[in-house]
């Protein structure tokens, strides 16, 4: 599932995709992790690992209570002009209602600023790590929109604390029918990846 601004983008498998996806996860032994965008998916997605609330629906109060009970990890995404106060509480609605396996993501907020597609707040994730007990994961390639910027940011965010990081890759970006302008490839991916155990090696 894809929520799209636009109507006539690619939507996404549906269904079809989520079949897609848990087989390969079974393949692969990786956990798997997808968008929900109504609590009528539950049953469907009852095989994915990790549920995602998109930027889009971090306030949709009924969804949240209803991901409480589902007792499965849930990865919930900061809306694009939420205040971090305003993001909390929406993990208190899932928290609150018996899930305490919340995973908090920075994708970027709206600025006046153009140079990319939202203005990534490395500074949230510093106060996010005094605010609260919950791991923090950056995406960086839906907040830069642009490849060339998914690899400094990346970097920046783990020496800022991220606990992870979610990269979209793609083995051929241009054909990519969601979101290929901000794909790295696989061998970009494991120079990141290097880059990545640096940092953490100097930061112990």
């Amino acid at each position: 599932f894809k929520p799209r601004t636009s109507p006539y983008s690619f939507q996404g498998l549906g269904e079809a995709g989520v079949e897609l996806l848990v087989q390969a996860g079974r393949e692969t032994g990786l956990p798997t992790v997808t968008e929900i965008t109504d609590p009528s998916q539950l049953e469907l997605l009852r095989d994915v690992d990790v549920l995602q609330v998109g930027a889009r629906n971090m306030q949709n109060y009924a969804l949240l209570r209803a991901l409480g009970q589902c007792g499965k990890p849930v990865l919930l995404k900061r809306g694009v002009s939420a205040a971090l106060e305003e993001f909390l509480l929406a993990a208190e609605y899932i928290l609150s209602a018996g899930n305490g396996q919340v995973i908090l993501c920075e994708r970027g907020i709206r600025t006046f600023d153009d140079a990319m597609r939202c203005t990534p707040d490395i500074g949230a994730i510093v106060a996010l790590k005094e605010l609260t007990h919950l791991p923090i994961i950056f995406d960086p390639s839906h907040a830069a929109g642009n490849s060339s910027f998914v690899s400094p940011l990346s970097l920046a965010a783990t020496a800022a604390g991220a606990d992870g990081l979610t990269i979209e890759v793609h083995p051929n970006p241009k054909t990519a029918l969601s979101d290929g302008l901000q794909a790295i490839t696989p061998a970009e991916f494991g120079e990141l990846m290097d880059k990545i155990k640096k940092i953490k090696c100097v930061l112990g």
